[in-house]
């Protein structure tokens, strides 16, 4: 193994697979403001999310996605920058800190009694796995439902956090408030406060389905508020195509009147999730991929909850939407997208530590993501032939081919390829925007730099610097900007030497070049998404 990947082996290990002698990380510290300086209206505080512990005791979590969830936050107020440091210390962790090993299962890590335990205990681990009660390890996502912020995975689980000190507080069930198994950690917002998200219902009263609703916004004089779910509204339903295989979804699109949901043919076997446990393997290896299957897109109007076209296109693997907007009659949306599941492969651990030391020794085929452009035109020209291409937009080469039985056949334009994690200026969710700002992994899962991509013009401009690994670039527009890219790009940054602090990156968004960085004397973790939450009168 040579110096470099040796070092980036070791690094791999200390930022990725930290184990229990962090158990009582509770950080709060002045970051170093080492070069650059801040602009004076940056104020809030931008919270992370990610998996942060992968060892309990003598048990290991086997993908990267299970390890237990730690918070970070950045506090920016007059030109400092605060962090902020923090587990999520839910029932799951709980458990798992009491025990001394991991005692709740996960989605790629199912966890077993210890051998010890008297048979009564393995009896009630089984019937707790057949009718699965899931973990609220919720380590994916920021989000926020009326006044109040949550971490969130995908389960009917989310635990309310106060952002400002970083502190776990009430486990909410989806469940109390709609019948729903799975929900998404990606949801949408409107400018009067709404929150807009979906989830999937299994065999609820025989039936199978996709529900999308609205959490309306919570007063914010209501010290004594309940949780906004209380009051939420389910806007439409989408059946599911097969009763006891539904789709993986991680996101959907959101325009002014429509909701677009991709149904890909990536689904969950729930009868194989039920016998998971006794059979010891994970739930993750009921997720299946079918290519041979055609990916379906649903388009529901928003304001009546019915749907008003049905679009085919090519088998898909699609976990992050990028925009969608209208125009000219057409319904656009981007996405990044793969042409199978290996993705997930690649983040267990082993894989990934496989790949660190030697290249392509894993046996995993990395397959690179693409940001494509779908057009949906909004009316069914029914005066068109077979074979016709009903799409009539001059700004993209995508195209809606009229098949046989009117069926409507997508084929997305490629805008480029190798990038993930997308952030846009949030102000243009929902409308027609230019920039985009995305980590860029060409060669690996791991990304090597990040990208803010003109998509009108085809352009891109790169950060990157030696033996760093940037993460998801969180866009925050100054206030009361007019240009769409009037703001600034935060990012942390690990670096793969031992001996060099992480930092937060602040770039300008309209050059993409270094405004300031703030480093870091902790040890900090790759993490996965985040939320830019202003100071209240900034």
């Amino acid at each position: 193994m040579s110096k470099s990947t040796d070092q980036q082996a070791y690094t791999f290990i200390s930022v990725i697979c930290s184990k229990q002698k962090e158990l009582n990380r509770d950080l709060i510290e002045e970051a170093h403001l080492n070069n650059g300086c801040l602009p004076d209206w940056l104020q809030g505080t931008l919270v992370r999310i990610g998996p942060g512990m992968f060892s309990v005791g003598d048990t290991s979590y086997n993908h990267w996605f299970d390890g237990m969830a730690l918070m970070h936050s950045f506090t920016f107020k007059d030109g400092d920058v605060f962090y902020r440091s923090k587990y999520l210390k839910g029932d799951t962790y709980r458990a798992n800190m009491e025990a001394n090993r991991i005692v709740v299962s996960e989605m790629g890590t199912m966890a077993y009694p210890h051998p010890s335990k008297n048979i009564l205990s393995k009896v009630i681990s089984f019937l707790s796995h057949t009718i699965p009660d899931f973990t609220d390890n919720c380590g994916n996502n920021i989000i926020k439902y009326g006044m109040d912020y949550y971490a969130t995975s995908e389960t009917n689980y989310i635990r309310k956090i106060d952002p400002n000190i970083l502190e776990t507080q009430d486990k909410v069930d989806y469940l109390k408030y709609l019948a729903v198994n799975l929900v998404t950690s990606h949801p949408h917002y409107d400018k009067e406060g709404n929150t807009y998200n979906m989830g999937t219902s299994v065999a609820e009263k025989g039936k199978t389905k996709y529900i999308l609703f609205r959490v309306p916004p919570a007063a914010e004089d209501s010290a004594k508020a309940t949780p906004a779910l209380k009051n939420l509204e389910v806007l439409c339903t989408v059946p599911c195509r097969s009763l006891m295989n539904p789709s993986y979804y991680h996101s959907f699109g959101m325009t002014d009147n429509y909701f677009i949901f991709v149904e890909q043919p990536l689904k969950l076997d729930i009868l194989k999730m039920a016998t998971a446990y006794m059979r010891h393997v994970n739930w993750a290896s009921c997720l299946k991929f079918c290519p041979e299957e055609y990916t379906l897109i649903h388009l529901i109007h928003r304001q009546t909850g019915k749907e008003v076209a049905k679009f085919f296109t090519d088998a898909l693997v699609m976990y992050h939407h990028v925009n969608a907007f209208e125009k000219d009659g057409h319904v656009v949306f981007d996405a990044i997208t793969y042409a199978d599941n290996s993705l997930y492969e690649m983040f267990y651990l082993k894989n990934l530590k496989l790949e660190m030391e030697r290249p392509g020794m894993s046996g995993k085929v990395f397959t690179k993501p693409q940001y494509k452009r779908f057009a949906l035109p909004l009316l069914n020209d029914k005066e068109a032939k077979f074979g016709d291409d009903l799409v009539k937009l001059t700004f993209t080469t995508a195209h809606v081919i009229k098949e046989k039985e009117d069926r409507l056949f997508c084929h997305p334009e490629i805008i480029c390829e190798g990038v993930e994690l997308p952030r846009i200026n949030y102000d243009f969710n929902g409308k027609k925007h230019r920039y985009v700002y995305m980590t860029c992994t060409d060669m690996s899962a791991i990304s090597t730099k990040v990208v803010k991509f003109d998509v009108e013009e085809k352009k891109a401009l790169e950060w990157m610097e030696e033996n760093c690994w940037p993460g998801e670039a969180v866009f925050t527009a100054r206030p009361n900007a007019e240009e769409e890219d009037d703001g600034v790009v935060l990012i942390v940054v690990i670096k793969l030497s031992p001996k060099v602090s992480a930092f937060l990156l602040v770039l300008e968004a309209k050059t993409f070049t270094e405004m300031a960085r703030a480093s870091l004397d902790v040890e900090m973790h790759i993490d996965m998404h985040g939320h830019f939450i202003p100071q209240l009168g900034s």
